[in-house]
């Protein structure tokens, strides 16, 4: 057995080679927990090591099935080297091990919007009153047909978020922007349908 007393001090002072290097040495013995690998796995991220932290990460997993943070930090490491199908599935799983983590669901919830998947964004989103919520639950309303000047209006009542509220109305598909164009001649036109 390695003895990683030293590691938590190599942590806190960012040592991330040594760490890297006593890590690398714990992982390579027959009865290494997946905490080990998850933690080899956050060195590598830190020194910048994409591919080789997601490769531990997933012997993590495969390790310790039930390891929510493992699969939070692997659906991050998907969605890094833009595999939004393996994020979504890595984020359900975080999600469904661990209900009460607020972080996996939306980040889910995220990934499901930009894989156009309405209802499992709507899942999501569902409850939260933040801005992000708000905006995402007006972009799926909007895509699947269902939303109404009302919640457009809303949208824009929130000053703070203009620049937010712009990006949502920009990004749907189905939606429509309510732009006044001016005329050549300087007269204002007709909002475009």
């Amino acid at each position: 057995m390695v003895d990683l007393a030293t590691l938590p001090a190599l942590l806190a002072a960012q040592d991330w080679p040594r760490a890297e290097k006593l890590l690398r040495r714990a992982a390579q013995k027959r009865d290494a927990p997946a905490e080990v690998f998850y933690n080899l796995a956050k060195v590598l991220e830190a020194l910048d090591k994409p591919e080789q932290s997601r490769r531990w990460l997933k012997r993590a997993v495969t390790q310790r099935p039930g390891y929510a943070s493992a699969w939070f930090e692997l659906g991050r490491a998907a969605l890094a080297s833009r595999d939004l199908p393996a994020a979504r599935d890595a984020f359900a799983r975080a999600a469904r091990l661990d209900p009460a983590d607020a972080d996996a669901r939306r980040s889910l919830g995220r990934v499901a919007l930009r894989l156009c998947d309405w209802d499992l964004a709507a899942q999501c989103f569902e409850g939260g009153e933040d801005t992000e919520a708000r905006h995402a639950r007006y972009r799926i309303a909007a895509e699947t047909g269902q939303a109404q000047a009302a919640d457009r209006a809303a949208l824009w009542s929130d000053g703070s978020a203009r620049a937010l509220t712009l990006r949502t109305l920009t990004r749907v598909a189905r939606g429509t922007l309510p732009l006044r164009l001016r005329a050549l001649d300087g007269t204002a036109s007709e909002p475009l349908p």
